[in-house]
């Protein structure tokens, strides 16, 4: 009976050996230390760039995590720290274990006080170097885009200037074929002849001219195959569009006063809106300009037809 109590006794000490032994080995097995550098933070987590291995390895922080600053050569002195002093380049040494996701759950962390001002040094560097980063580059997108607008800006008065000068082009083509037209009158004798003037920037006929005008109607009208030609100028005050729409629009009120007072219209040429062309005075004086502002009339008849 007592050989078989000692059996039994021996069987549990064996029993409860073994389980002690395994419960270590899993602790120890699952027990975790790294030394390295702190490569970044990200909320909870930091990344920690052992020194054994060179490889970083992720740190999940939580709310039991104890950080301590540690000195002396035996470390046995500490000073609870908050989380807040785990900074990017600070050398710590964490203990924890390994969660399902291969991260290090830290129990405690730890770290040299003469480290934690080194890496809050580097820091104070650091962050006024970024912010100068993101000022420079801010500046730069600003000046791309007022880069851009300029250019939009000289892209739009480039195309303006295109429809400007494509203006002055067509007034100089027209002129250009009024003077043809009307130097093909070589062959015709001028009888008659009145010149109207107008004010500045005028195009109506004033009323002293219209008995002039009566008149070289009535003269015309006397004359066998006569033709009346028209001929509208401007001074060169102004634009060189401006100028050739005035000069259009006096030959055109001078054309309709006289078709309304008795000349028919086939008997009349088309009226010459000459611009600036031909000018009569000098246009640097305000009696000079005032002579160039004129419409020409003329009353014509072939040679052929006068025997001349």
């Amino acid at each position: 009976m007592k050989e078989k109590t000692v059996v039994k006794i021996t069987l549990i000490a064996t029993a409860l050996l073994g389980a002690i032994l395994l419960f270590c080995g899993n602790s120890v097995a699952q027990s975790t230390e790294v030394q390295g550098l702190i490569d970044g933070r990200s909320g909870a987590t930091m990344t920690v760039k052992s020194q054994d291995t060179e490889s970083n390895v992720v740190v999940l922080l939580t709310d039991s995590t104890q950080v301590d600053e540690v000195e002396g050569g035996l470390h046995l002195r500490k000073k609870q720290m908050g989380m807040a002093a785990l900074v990017p380049g600070l050398p710590v040494q964490v203990k924890g274990t390994t969660n399902a996701l291969n991260q290090l759950v830290a129990d405690s962390v730890k770290f040299k006080a003469s480290d934690l001002k080194t890496a809050q040094d580097i820091q104070a560097g650091v962050v006024p170097v970024e912010q100068q980063q993101q000022a420079a580059q801010q500046q730069i997108a600003q000046q791309e885009a007022q880069l851009q607008q300029q250019q939009q800006a000289m892209s739009q008065q480039q195309q303006e200037m295109a429809a400007a000068q494509a203006k002055i082009d067509a007034n100089k083509a027209a002129i250009a074929a009024a003077n043809k037209r009307f130097g093909e009158l070589g062959d015709y004798n001028i009888l008659g002849e009145v010149t109207v003037l107008f004010a500045n920037g005028k195009v109506a006929i004033e009323p002293e001219y219209k008995p002039q005008l009566t008149d070289l109607i009535q003269k015309a009208k006397a004359i066998d195959a006569y033709v009346i030609q028209v001929k509208g100028y401007a001074s060169s005050v102004g634009s060189a569009a401006l100028n050739q729409k005035l000069s259009t629009e006096r030959a055109d009120n001078v054309t309709d006063f006289l078709e309304q007072n008795g000349i028919p219209l086939t008997n009349m040429l088309a009226p010459g809106a000459m611009g600036t062309s031909k000018q009569v005075a000098p246009d640097n004086t305000a009696e000079g300009q005032a002579d160039n502002r004129r419409v020409v009339v003329r009353i014509l008849q072939n040679k052929g037809i006068a025997g001349t």
